[in-house]
């Protein structure tokens, strides 16, 4: 069965479930709304949840040593968001989670989610599947920040977040590409006279 207005057919948009299944998956994710600036994760917290967002945007970054942020990710609807080495890990948060605007996600807890792999093994494929899609994109981030140049990271960011801009600040997007606000200004200025 197909669910109708549930927070499950936006999650698992290929699968189908039966009455039984849908009222199971529906308890065991929690609505969460918060508020832009708000913080979802600190640094040293342990993470036993995981966040799938419908409407807003996040932004997890990491503070290092001497005080610089690096943004890891964002998250945008139909995106899943944590501390993911956490997640999978016995180790505290090394990021920041923060809502870069007023959003609406799901939190599900690890103890949650294995229990419906147990009850719903189809789950547990639908997760692996996202869990090698994820991988593979953070590898290739990777390797573009090794071997792209800003603007080519630039253009990829633009392409993977499309609109994203309108609602982030210069310095988050500087940040996630690696590159200053100024070396992000002469690009998008480069880039609008061709």
């Amino acid at each position: 069965m197909k669910p109708k207005n549930s927070i499950v057919k936006n999650i698992f948009k290929e699968l189908s479930f039966s009455e039984e299944e849908l009222k199971l998956i529906e308890s065991v994710f929690h609505k969460v709304n918060i508020k832009k600036g708000e913080l979802l994760i600190h640094p040293g917290d342990v993470v036993d949840a995981m966040y799938y967002i419908t409407n807003g945007c996040l932004r997890a970054f990491h503070i290092d040593s001497q005080g610089k942020e690096h943004t890891i990710q964002f998250g945008i609807k139909d995106w899943w968001m944590s501390d993911f080495t956490a997640f999978f890990s016995d180790e505290k948060a090394i990021m920041t989670v923060e809502a870069i605007e007023d959003s609406v996600i799901y939190r599900i807890s690890t103890k949650d989610k294995e229990y419906l792999y147990t009850e719903i093994p189809k789950i547990d494929r639908f997760f692996r599947i996202k869990l090698e899609r994820s991988f593979a994109a953070f590898q290739k981030r990777i390797l573009a920040g090794i071997s792209k140049t800003a603007k080519e990271r630039y253009l990829d960011f633009i392409n993977t977040y499309p609109d994203i801009e309108k609602h982030i600040k210069n310095y988050h997007i500087a940040s996630f590409l690696g590159i200053t606000t100024e070396s992000l200004s002469r690009i998008r200025k480069e880039l609008s006279n061709h």
